[in-house]
């Protein structure tokens, strides 16, 4: 009877089922909103592993332009992601308050603004794509290997923007199952187009690392496409109707509080990873190849938790919404609990299994032993990386995207970078020592946060 519930709970859970997170069991609220978030990042992890696999076919030169233009991208994610915040918080907040003329309307004004910010972007980065495969480190060869590859990145990152944005829609509107799908489809034509773009068949033309870059970007527009019909098609709790484009000063204002310091908060932590980057490609081409395999490695499996870390963040949010702050903070203790199980099981894998995974993507010596290395160090740290997300995300779903920032800020710029350098640099520990600071500022990162969630100011948001 029991298994035949678990079943019926993920099948409900996977198709969308319509659900008020605000009664009802908190385990079963969670479970419904994190199965199809986990499935979401589960693909998202699982495009990237691909991505990487069919890229290493093409050589060192080849994975190190991925890695190198992937650390630059993420700044675009986290700005995307950032700004992904604020529609998320409202309109949790507000479907909690039973307003979905507001969640429509926060909805609308996100988009146009995302829209701006991504044309800011695209002009510069399309044009200067060598300089800062340059800037990075990357040699003449690389440059001349991957600079198609990124201006495409670059030229698309619009649709990156919307499709973290609307998601973010979905997320906070409950209907997580809408935005498993959408990257399902999104990352299932990546997969399809990939070994296509990248190698050639039939009729279509190999075009080598620019075809991995073309095949993302209509992977992901596509994914934007069917978001919109959701959308403008009345097939959400979140209906845009044309006149939500038109500007609204007094609802723009409320979004870039958030969004502002949501965006800086990413910034922060992902402008870091270029900085612990650059020091890799210090140590040559094989060194930021290992590195690479075992960052796509860690976050196969680190996707699925940031899903239940959304689904936290969305349960604070309506439950906030609806005035039930003790609700909200007893989701996020369990949420924090089967993350640590989930991650602790997985750091073991890691560690005995380095080896096999590594060399599964590269078959450069010198880059298997660096990526071993690193991938054993991230594992010995891998249950940190949960403890300090799921309160973190908690905090954004209540509208608190000042407090993640200023810790990122510590624990990142003022202690991770400077550890990297002088563990990597200064005492000869190379890949290794840079690793082993990420997984020290991780730790310090989680107690921090767990302590501020303890007090509880979160409770008392008002956005």
């Amino acid at each position: 009877m029991r298994s035949n519930r678990l079943l019926q709970l993920l099948a409900s859970a996977v198709r969308g089922d319509a659900y008020d997170y605000t009664s009802g069991g908190i385990r079963k609220s969670i479970i419904l909103l994190a199965i199809p978030m986990m499935l979401e990042m589960a693909m998202e992890s699982v495009f990237a592993l691909v991505d990487t696999f069919f890229v290493g076919r093409l050589g060192t030169e080849a994975l190190t332009t991925v890695g190198l233009t992937e650390v630059m991208m993420t700044l675009i994610y986290s700005i995307g992601v950032g700004l992904s915040l604020a529609p998320m918080a409202l309109i949790a907040r507000f479907v909690g308050e039973k307003n979905t003329a507001l969640a429509s309307r926060a909805a609308g004004q996100s988009i146009v603004l995302a829209l701006l910010v991504s044309l800011v972007i695209a002009v510069p980065g399309t044009y200067y794509a060598p300089d800062l495969l340059r800037l990075m480190g990357a040699g003449e060869r690389v440059v001349a290997t991957g600079a198609g590859y990124t201006r495409i990145l670059f030229a698309g990152n619009g649709i990156i923007m919307l499709l973290f944005l609307l998601n973010g829609v979905f997320r906070g509107a409950g209907e997580a199952a809408t935005a498993m799908r959408v990257l399902w489809i999104s990352n299932g034509i990546n997969i399809v187009l990939d070994p296509l773009l990248i190698f050639g068949w039939g009729p279509i033309p190999a075009y080598g690392v620019e075809g991995a870059a073309l095949a993302t970007t209509l992977g992901r527009g596509i994914g934007v496409v069917y978001q919109l019909y959701i959308l403008f098609g009345g097939r959400s709790v979140v209906r845009i109707a044309p006149r939500g484009w038109r500007l609204d000063l007094a609802m723009q204002r409320r979004i870039l509080r958030i969004a502002a310091s949501g965006a800086f908060q990413y910034l922060i932590g992902s402008a870091s990873w270029i900085f612990l980057a650059r020091i890799v490609a210090s140590f040559g081409a094989a060194a930021v190849a290992g590195y690479t395999v075992s960052i796509r490695l860690i976050l196969f499996t680190l996707l699925p938790a940031w899903g239940l870390s959304n689904a936290a963040a969305t349960f604070v949010g309506q439950n906030l919404g609806a005035g039930r702050p003790l609700r909200a903070e007893r989701g996020v203790w369990w949420t924090l609990g089967f993350t640590t199980v989930y991650l602790a099981v997985l750091s073991i894998g890691y560690y005995t299994l380095a080896g096999p995974l590594v060399r599964a993507f590269t078959q450069d010596p010198e880059a298997v032993g660096y990526g071993i290395a690193a991938l054993q160090v991230f594992a010995a740290g891998y249950v940190l990386f949960g403890l300090g997300l799921i309160p973190i995300q908690a905090f954004n779903g209540a509208g608190d995207t000042l407090t993640p920032s200023l810790l990122n800020f510590v624990c990142f710029w003022l202690l991770e970078i400077p550890l990297s350098y002088y563990l990597a640099v200064s005492l000869g520990y190379a890949v290794t020592g840079v690793v082993w600071a990420v997984v020290i500022a991780e730790f310090v990162l989680a107690v921090v946060a767990i302590v501020l969630f303890r007090r509880g100011r979160w409770k008392l948001r008002q956005i």
